[in-house]
């Protein structure tokens, strides 16, 4: 298993990356090709006493780096000698097993697509992050900001990726996927959610999925379904909304353990539990987020990753490169098509 890190992307890089994979080589036995500066990596391990690279890593150059003010769509022919252009064109000449980058989220997305290509029969890559639920389990939310504007179809398809993701990454035996919606009935929402239902509803029918209907924003986190679909706009929304109510509580939390004396006695006596609550929502815990419906695995690192986000990241790639599910989801999409042209006809 190799893995191909963008060792120039991110807030804190080369540090952080060049740090994380050193962990992840240690701790998960995976190769490791640091893409980037050689330079500037070695510096990084000279300044920490580092001397060696360790066994089963290597550093490919890249002299060039993709700035997060760049225009997305040129990077490629601009930007072609940059660390994530290398390491996207080593994954898809089969050097390597999946590929992690803390850049640019669209030029990494643009980059994947046009150089790593999409699963056949995929229309557009979705971002999908798993989110932990109150169920103590996690819920995908597809699509998450890749694409703002959607058509009915395109939502099937992210509701297929996402159920294949669940049950191969996250072991979900029959993921329940859920339509995000203003409401429950089948009535509710505007004409791209109606359309999208009847999708699923037949999709569902033809075993490709288990769809259990529309679901709402409040009931995502609570674990009412393990995938939820939508377009990029409302599932960006969905997520930052999630993300900034866990900090808003995780604050007020905190000023009421602090209130007085006793409050802070009982912090020392619950201590413990809220630790483990702090590391189920902390995003470097979490790793990155994957672009569904890429052929191979591209994942997307938080721009202000530091070495155990990466550490972590890298680990989220390997498990994503040993579940490849490409095969499986370019036969459903098969049936799909051939079921769409009989229709037609």
């Amino acid at each position: 298993m190799k893995i191909i890190l963008d060792a120039m992307g991110g807030d804190h890089a080369p540090e952080a990356p060049v740090l994380g994979a050193i962990e992840a080589a240690k701790a998960y036995g995976v190769e490791i090709t640091l893409v980037g500066r050689s330079e500037a990596i070695l510096e990084v391990m000279r300044s920490h006493g580092i001397s060696d690279l360790p066994a089963g890593m290597e550093i490919a150059g890249a002299e060039d780096v993709v700035d997060m003010h760049d225009d997305p769509g040129s990077v490629i022919h601009k930007r072609k000698n940059s660390s994530m252009v290398i390491g996207l064109r080593l994954l898809a000449e089969g050097q390597g097993d999946a590929f992690v980058s803390a850049g640019s989220t669209g030029a990494l997305l643009t980059g994947a697509t046009l150089i790593v290509k999409r699963v056949r029969g995929i229309r557009r890559a979705a971002m999908g992050p798993a989110m932990p639920n109150k169920a103590g389990g996690k819920t995908v939310i597809v699509d998450c900001g890749a694409n703002a504007e959607c058509t009915p179809e395109f939502l099937l398809q992210f509701a297929l990726v996402g159920s294949f993701y669940a049950r191969r990454q996250l072991g979900i035996e029959n993921p329940r996927v859920g339509l995000l919606n203003i409401g429950t009935e089948d009535s509710k929402g505007t004409q791209l959610q109606k359309d999208t239902y009847a999708l699923l509803k037949a999709a569902d029918k033809d075993g490709l999925l288990h769809f259990t209907g529309n679901v709402e924003a409040r009931d995502v986190p609570l674990g009412a379904v393990d995938v939820v679909v939508c377009d990029g706009f409302s599932g960006n929304v969905l997520l930052k909304t999630i993300e900034g109510t866990a900090m808003f509580m995780g604050s007020m939390l905190k000023r009421a353990f602090k209130k007085n004396l006793a409050s802070k006695l009982g912090y020392l006596l619950c201590r413990s539990g809220i630790q483990d609550l702090t590391k189920l929502l902390d995003y470097r815990e979490i790793g990155g987020t994957q672009f569904l419906g890429i052929r191979k695995p591209v994942i997307k690192a938080h721009g202000s990753s530091d070495a155990l986000a990466f550490r972590n990241a890298i680990k989220q790639a390997a498990d994503a490169a040993q579940g490849d599910f490409t095969a499986e989801l370019e036969k459903s999409l098969a049936i799909l098509a051939e079921k769409k042209e009989r229709t037609n006809d």
